[in-house]
């Protein structure tokens, strides 16, 4: 049954990037049309001086290029790998950004503003065959390829976890069993040839390493959850001065050029985000003073780069005794937590002053969230490796925050925080950059930790490790 179903699936994996290339392509010519209508039915005949063919072609063009763009940065075209709500609501974000830029393009060709309604209806008309886009697209993806039937191989650490969230995406994996390695080698690959994929949580190196060897030699999909080592290798250059590879682990964090950039790009983004936001700062202070009368602003130690402590800035969002009893994260329904707090909170506007921060040199626009010292030094006890994070500065958003939860824990924030740091570049930070857009309205990346929770480590058993891990 499962051989039978391997082969069909392998059969239709060969016409599966193809297939949905072509969704993609139709996508895309559908975008790309809705504005050559427009753009041929209304904005053109405004123009004094209209293009040519050619010129109108290349004006589609382009279109199609910019849309292909932000789709990417946002994950439009992820289909199958995120769900479709995430799917569609980053069409929506593509279409949006898109027209925006197109707009003004449009602004510049004529001299002057045109009347927005006509690209307003294109969105709106744009949105809607997105959704639809993303319903068919699905139903094509999973035609061609259903969820896994998925074994877990696991060591002494609490899988728990892990599978708990891949079951909140039963559409795409479906975990039918588990095995521990303490059975051995040999038999953990005699059972996972019963499975189409295999799931290698946390296993020591050595027997990590031959199990997938083994998956590699019988075609066997393999998903492994990486140890810190492993992140760091994933940033290394292949050197080939004779013939046996290297590989360069430079360990030296961002050269001078890398700096330069960042510090340029952090002061682009910060000083027009205050003067925009400025009149969102006065209404917030007005409100959160006139509240309970209490500071506006809430001052907190925290660390930057090598270690250095700074005073971060936020809009306070909890009660004044909030911290009485000691530091301690917020919780899920946490009573702490003002009504208006409640608010900034899940729109992140409580990070808006975090911009003087940024401004002051103590911050960068993308990089590792700064902790408490307090709540560090509880980490590093554990995790010795998490002081790693802080080979840069910290950041008002990062990679950790895009692709984790407020309640992630420590050792997973560690790891999404080395891959940025091991893959950074000028490209990625303006991607991480757009998608904070994305996430400013998933209600998860806001979610405190559980009410049993001093700090985002899981008690009384902690579900975090070391590099032995």
């Amino acid at each position: 049954m499962v051989a039978n179903e391997e082969s069909r699936r392998k059969n239709l994996d060969q016409y599966k990037k193809l297939i949905m290339t072509l969704s993609g392509a139709l996508n895309i010519a559908a975008h790309a049309g809705a504005f050559g209508f427009v753009w041929y039915r209304f904005y053109r005949p405004m123009i004094d001086n209209p293009f040519w063919n050619k010129g109108n072609f290349v004006l589609i063009g382009i279109y199609a290029v910019v849309f292909i763009l932000f789709a990417r940065v946002f994950g439009a075209f992820r289909v199958g790998y995120l769900r479709n709500i995430d799917v569609a609501f980053s069409q929506a974000l593509a279409i949006f950004f898109t027209n925006i830029v197109f707009y003004l393009q449009l602004a510049l060709i004529n001299r002057w503003f045109m009347p927005p309604k006509f690209m307003l209806a294109m969105s709106v008309v744009q949105t809607l065959w997105g959704i639809i886009w993303v319903w068919f697209a699905r139903k094509v993806y999973y035609h061609i390829y259903p969820p896994h039937q998925m074994i877990v191989v696991y060591g002494e650490y609490d899988y728990e976890d892990m599978l708990a969230k891949m079951e909140r995406r039963h559409d795409k994996f479906h975990v039918r069993a588990s095995i521990n390695i303490s059975e051995g080698v040999d038999k953990v690959n005699e059972v996972i040839t019963n499975y189409e994929s295999v799931i290698l949580y946390d296993l020591p190196a050595a027997e990590r390493n031959i199990i997938l060897k083994y998956c590699f030699k019988k075609n066997i999909r393999v998903y492994v959850t990486p140890k810190i080592s492993d992140i760091i290798l994933n940033g290394t250059d292949t050197i080939h001065l004779f013939d046996t590879p290297l590989l360069l682990a430079r360990n030296s964090g961002l050269n001078v050029t890398q700096r330069f950039l960042k510090r340029a790009l952090d002061l682009f983004v910060a000083i027009p985000m205050l003067i925009l936001t400025l009149p969102f700062t006065l209404i917030i202070a007005i409100i959160i003073h006139f509240t309970d009368g209490g500071p506006v602003f809430y001052k907190q130690e925290r660390l930057t780069i090598n270690h250095q402590v700074f005073m971060i800035y936020k809009f306070r969002s909890m009660r004044m005794d909030s911290e009485k009893n000691g530091a301690r994260l917020a919780m899920k329904d946490d009573d702490r937590i003002t009504p208006i707090g409640r608010f900034l909170r899940k729109t992140h506007l409580d990070e808006l002053p975090q911009l003087l921060n940024i401004l002051n040199g103590d911050m960068s626009v993308v990089g590792p969230r700064p902790e408490r010292p307090e709540i560090a030094a509880e980490y590093e006890k554990v995790i010795p490796e998490f002081e790693y994070r802080l080979a840069v500065k910290a950041g008002l958003t990062g990679y950790a925050q895009v692709y984790g939860k407020y309640n992630t824990t420590p050792y997973d924030k560690l790891k999404l925080d080395l891959l940025y740091l091991e893959n950074y570049s000028i490209f990625l930070d303006l991607k991480l950059i757009l998608m904070t857009v994305k996430i400013i309205f998933q209600r998860e990346n806001t979610e405190g930790v559980n009410a049993d929770q001093i700090t985002a480590q899981k008690a009384p058993k902690m579900n975090v490790g070391n590099e032995k891990r």
